[in-house]
């Protein structure tokens, strides 16, 4: 089980991402813009520099949902190796079968 603490963070990395996503996508689609003058751009470059940084969405990182575990994490069923071989080995995965030789 991770630290509650560090799963209390990536919560709240994903609220700030929710919440800034707009802007950031708004500041970055005007930083684009080719008819942007250098120094219009460095001004909207700052602009989106001012925002959190954890409001980036390359900050956050995937974690299990059933244990917090943010390592041999498996994105179609978010959750870690070790969380899905319990609950497959007790069946609770369906289609999954433990296989043993």
């Amino acid at each position: 089980m991770a630290k509650v603490s560090m799963i209390e963070r990536e919560k709240k990395r994903q609220k700030l991402v929710d919440q800034y996503a707009a802007r950031r996508a708004a500041l970055k689609e005007q930083i684009r813009d080719p008819e942007l003058t250098l120094s219009d751009r460095v001004k909207l470059s700052m602009k989106l520099a001012k925002l959190p940084r954890n409001s980036s969405a390359t900050r956050l990182h995937n974690r299990c949902e059933v244990t917090g575990r943010p390592k041999a994490y498996y994105r179609k069923l978010k959750m870690s190796r070790i969380a899905l071989r319990d609950y497959a080995s007790v069946g609770q995965i369906p289609g999954m079968v433990k296989s043993s030789w």
